[in-house]
């Protein structure tokens, strides 16, 4: 079982026992009805150069979606532009050397790839430090958001900058606004936050910074670290010695479709987040599963990652009381997967989802085409799919099905959950 949990520094020194002070969280019924969207052009400004994968054309051709699909015009959505964070929140998460070192490689182009910085992954770039720390701050602030109660869900698709470490930049993250939001939330009174990760890369960063902390459940569901960077996330991982139980990761064999990815999901994330019973979930919406990513083995569907982002949301009113932060994260088929993958979790957190077969406007298909030279989608979906849910039994032959009672075997005891009972 998870400790009882008391909350300490991600460092792994004793912090006061804060759980007796920590502010009650707001009702559901003193809540808002209202959703909050960080976007400014300003976050187009995190661009590591032609080339790059982490194009930042992903986020233009999103926002400019979610414009044209009139998603900013739900009621009670709140547009939120987002002030690059100081240096006394970034090292919230991040070693002040760290933070120095980022500002040094923004002004004057210091390398130092002990640090990360000046890789091919992360290269330096002019402002590097204000555009990495706007993301930053624009997770940190929905969290406080949405606990303080002014909104039920937010939404930062800059964000998800998942393998950030606490001293070192890594995998196109150098702040790591994931573990920002998560530590927003803590430190405003939360003593259970869940983290849901379904990128297609391990969130080993903010694993990290939570490792030993049994008031943080994170959980990642993506392609083995055995074929894709960062090499991490298996099912032996399940927490620091403070902590057993609070790592839980799904490793998917490569070429795992939507169904698999779904099945995975069903098998794992739904059990484990009702025995943590959060107060508040941070998820990670990923979308480079899909089969056209090219940095990635896995083929999952816009359809598949849009179930999942259902599945997510359901669990927030569920468990949580509908506190929930959504972020983007990986994703790098700009044109046809992107824009409708992180649409569709705008559309869920402002509640107006969207059908698959809805079509995408002309005007913005046009946008593409001229932009672009290609010929853009045509729909919101792409593959409809089904899955089989774990409840219909095991297959020991299948490797997928292998995968997840591995993860199950080893965490859910820890969770108190039975690993061969639904």
């Amino acid at each position: 079982m998870i400790p009882v949990p008391v909350p300490f520094d991600a460092r792994d020194t004793a912090a006061p026992d804060l759980v007796g002070d920590a502010a009650a969280a707001p009702s559901a019924d003193e809540r808002a009805d209202r959703s909050l969207v960080v976007w400014s052009p300003e976050l187009l400004g995190y661009d590591f150069g032609p080339g790059h994968p982490m194009a930042p054309s992903r986020l233009h051709l999103t926002m400019s979606l979610v414009r044209s699909l009139g998603l900013l015009d739900a009621p009670g959505v709140e547009l939120v532009d987002p002030d690059p964070a100081s240096d006394s929140e970034l090292e919230l998460v991040h070693d002040e050397r760290y933070v120095a070192a980022v500002r040094s490689a923004s002004e004057k182009g210091t390398t130092d790839p002990l640090r990360g910085l000046g890789t091919e992954d992360d290269p330096v770039f002019p402002g590097m430090h204000d555009a990495a720390a706007r993301i930053f701050h624009g997770s940190y602030a929905a969290a406080g958001a949405v606990w303080a109660g002014e909104v039920e869900h937010a939404v930062n698709i800059a964000g998800g900058m998942h393998h950030a470490r606490r001293d070192a930049a890594s995998g196109f993250c150098i702040y790591n606004d994931a573990a920002a939001a998560v530590r927003r939330l803590l430190d405003d009174g939360a003593t259970r936050v869940a983290y849901v990760d379904v990128d297609a890369h391990h969130g080993d960063g903010v694993e990290s910074v939570f490792w030993n902390d049994p008031r943080v459940l994170t959980v990642s569901v993506h392609q083995s670290g055995h074929s894709l960077f960062p090499g991490t996330g298996f099912p032996t991982d399940t927490g620091g010695p403070r902590a057993e139980g609070s790592a839980v990761n799904v490793a998917l064999p490569r070429h795992t479709d939507g169904a698999g990815f779904l099945r995975a999901f069903d098998a794992v994330v739904p059990a484990a987040l009702r025995a943590f019973a959060p107060e508040a979930i941070v998820s990670q919406h990923g979308c480079d599963s899909h089969a056209q990513d090219p940095l990635t083995d896995l083929h999952v569907g816009v359809d598949a990652q849009r179930i999942a982002v259902e599945r997510v949301h359901a669990l927030a009113h569920e468990l949580s009381e509908g506190r929930w932060v959504a972020l983007g994260g990986g994703g790098y088929a700009v044109i046809d997967v992107v824009p409708r993958a992180w649409a569709n979790v705008v559309a869920e957190v402002v509640h107006r989802p969207l059908d698959p077969d809805t079509p995408l406007p002309a005007a913005w298909r046009r946008e593409v085409a001229e932009g672009a030279g290609e010929d853009p989608p045509r729909r919101m979906g792409d593959h409809p799919v089904t899955f089989r849910p774990w409840s219909q039994g095991y297959d020991p032959a299948d490797d997928l099905d292998r995968s997840v009672l591995a993860t199950r075997r080893e965490v859910f005891p820890l969770l108190g959950l039975d690993p061969y009972l639904d």
